[in-house]
């Protein structure tokens, strides 16, 4: 089949790589010319413009956006809506706030699927997780699209109407930050212990056949051995917080307790002062998403 992607950065060209890779058509466009051309090399047809996209792919248009969640998907929204038919289908591979998406999914005449999407720049080897909302009918259509992109069939599922994908995505990162904030605590403590502790042999031990083995935990194995077990000179700030704090918030309004997912929100937050836990937080967000690491 043929896919139009709109937004070639370090995900999007994960996203053109596999598509290409599995015997599809990929027409590409970023606003970075270099990242188009970087697409092109891969095997994508470059486009001008989102317009010029949607041109260039058949009656039955399928569109990928891998845009910065926010402005930028309206941005584009704006310029493919007056063009789009209800034949098509957009796919929202960001990490979008649900609400966005349903108000999205209201304004497009095309069927707009939300797509929450975990991995990382290991997905362009293993595939990605995809945790899809919207109609049944467009997220069959895409099967063969989700297959490529995904780690195979069982990388991907609808999870229910619009604004479930999204929601699921957004549980998922809360639930990520209460995990790294879980290695980070248990890890200071040994760090800070009775014993002088090689922290790269204690997370590979770990790691292989304990209850608590993970790949958060293969990439704590790879932090301490590549920055030493008292983690050299990474800061102690983690940034982002944006996913947790909608998971927070929604837990209120549905009076669900997440007091781990809140600590750990309150530990981003508060990472203004030196804790070893935070280190191996801000850390870890480069080992699964190549985030750059705030150095002292």
């Amino acid at each position: 089949m043929q896919l139009g992607v709109i937004g070639l950065g370090r995900m999007g060209q994960i996203v053109v790589e596999r598509v290409v890779a599995a015997g599809h058509d990929v027409v590409a466009f970023d606003l970075d010319l270099e990242a188009v051309a970087t697409a092109a090399e891969t095997g994508a047809e470059p486009a001008d413009d989102p317009v010029d996209l949607l041109d260039r792919l058949g009656a039955e248009r399928r569109v990928w956006l891998m845009v910065p969640a926010g402005e930028a998907v309206d941005a584009t929204l704006d310029e493919l809506a007056p063009h789009l038919s209800s034949d098509d289908v957009v796919v929202d591979g960001g990490n979008s706030h649900f609400e966005a998406s349903l108000r999205r999914a209201k304004r497009v005449e095309a069927a707009y699927l939300d797509c929450g999407t975990s991995g990382g720049p290991a997905g362009a080897e293993l595939g990605f997780s995809l945790m899809i909302g919207g109609p049944a009918w467009a997220y069959e259509a895409m099967t063969p699209v989700f297959d490529a992109v995904a780690t195979g069939p069982d990388g991907h599922e609808r999870m229910g109407p619009s604004g479930a994908g999204h929601y699921v995505k957004m549980v998922h990162n809360g639930v990520e930050y209460a995990l790294m904030q879980a290695y980070g605590e248990g890890f200071e403590l040994l760090f800070r212990g009775r014993y002088d502790l090689d922290l790269e042999s204690v997370a590979r031990t770990w790691n292989n056949g304990a209850v608590i083995r993970s790949w958060l935990l293969e990439l704590c194995e790879e932090a301490f051995g590549e920055e030493g077990s008292d983690l050299g000179d990474v800061a102690d700030y983690v940034s982002g917080g944006s996913t947790g704090t909608w998971t927070v918030q929604e837990a209120l309004e549905q009076e669900v307790p997440v007091p781990l997912i809140y600590q750990a929100l309150a530990e981003r937050f508060g990472s203004r002062e030196d804790r070893f836990a935070r280190r191996l937080a801000n850390r870890l967000r480069y080992g699964f998403g190549r985030h750059e690491v705030a150095r002292e």
